[in-house]
């Protein structure tokens, strides 16, 4: 494992690179290859959620593997599952909903956590916890950059990784001020990873990276 990195620099890391892959492992002896490939792309970044049984384990191995990349631990439903991320070297917590006993436990713990807050009641109960940079899940569903770029007016401080509907095809249109990160599973595609074919992942990191460059014009 890697040396962990204080909340400030992972914080900058995501926000730089502005782009969280959304990955679903299946098999953990391929969790290294797959960070290697992200990072190939120029994508240094991975979110690998627990919505199986290989996420933790998975979490493991590219950390230990891969002590480049920012790795952190995606769909964290309760208190347990954050401690046992973090425990196997997850450097970032990333829930689909606010969960108030995993957000104090980060606070208390220098962690970044990015909950998923997609109303003005969650919003003002992150912000109310100290937090300024939401998860915003599942995007498509909840008005995409339509619902961000109006949710930022009574919220101006706030700042969103949305995540869920979002691919090459309408990647443009995220990348606003508005938002600190896009998040998604087209930058390491499930299938993708379980069929060894890690240079279509490289490539898809390396053309997302690129039209993030080309449009982004603030800092």
């Amino acid at each position: 494992m890697g040396e962990l990195m204080d909340k400030a620099s992972v914080l900058k890391r995501i926000g730089d690179t502005y782009l969280v892959p959304v990955a679903v492992m299946d098999d953990p002896a391929r969790a290294a290859d797959a960070a290697g490939a992200l990072a190939a792309g120029g994508v240094d970044i991975m979110e690998i959620t627990l919505r199986t049984e290989a996420g933790l384990p998975s979490i493991e191995k590219a950390a230990a593997a891969c002590p480049g990349m920012v790795i952190g631990a995606g769909t964290v439903l309760g208190l347990e599952q954050c401690r046992k991320a973090l425990e196997r070297g997850a450097q970032f917590i990333v829930s689909p909903g606010y969960d108030p006993a995993v957000v104090e436990y980060c606070l208390k713990n220098g962690t970044a956590i990015f909950p998923g807050c997609v109303t003005p009641t969650e919003i003002s109960a992150a912000l109310n916890a100290g937090l300024d940079t939401l998860k915003f899940f599942p995007a498509h569903v909840y008005g995409g950059i339509r619902a961000i770029k109006a949710l930022s007016g009574p919220f101006p401080g706030v700042k969103f990784i949305p995540t869920g509907g979002i691919d090459l095809s309408n990647l443009a249109e995220f990348i606003v001020p508005q938002v600190f990160a896009a998040g998604g599973g087209w930058l390491c595609d499930r299938k993708a990873v379980n069929a060894g074919n890690y240079g279509a992942i490289s490539g898809v990191c390396a053309q997302s990276r690129d039209l993030v460059k080309r449009i982004r014009t603030w800092y």
